[in-house]
């Protein structure tokens, strides 16, 4: 399991009648794998929001593979695709964890803003955060 892998095990209240994943599942799964991901990095969205910074989703996307199964357990490999310090672009893969099979691929697209909710350049407002996005920036 690399950094950038997030475990979920599949719970029951996530599947339909027949034990499969509901699709609205998935786009929450990117963002407990995102959430953990800044955590990792050491800048979770507590932190960035204690300096006064927010970063809303402006937009998600998931093509579906596989179907997932209540009981299974997937990897959620979170990448930072895209980042020009005004946005930024989130890639994830989510693997079934025993077959390797590749089951689901997205991104979600983001933004950042000041408490005032207007556009922040991370560059201006925060060099540290702006400097882990460029090294975290598709490795």
């Amino acid at each position: 399991m690399l950094k950038n892998d997030y475990k979920h095990k599949v719970q029951y209240y996530e599947t339909d009648q027949m034990g499969v994943v509901h699709h609205s599942n998935y786009i929450r799964w990117f963002e407990e794998a995102r959430v953990e991901f800044m955590e990792w990095c050491d800048m979770g969205y507590a932190k960035m929001e204690e300096e006064g910074i927010m970063s809303p989703v402006l937009e998600a996307n998931a093509k579906y593979l596989k179907m997932v199964k209540f009981g299974e357990s997937v990897l959620i490999r979170t990448t930072i695709e895209e980042y020009d310090g005004i946005r930024l672009t989130v890639s994830y893969e989510i693997v079934n964890e025993e077959t390797k099979e590749v089951c689901c691929t997205g991104y979600t697209k983001h933004c950042f803003i000041g408490e005032n909710g207007k556009l922040v350049s991370l560059k201006r407002a925060n060099e540290a955060f702006h400097q882990m996005f460029l090294a975290e920036l598709k490795k």
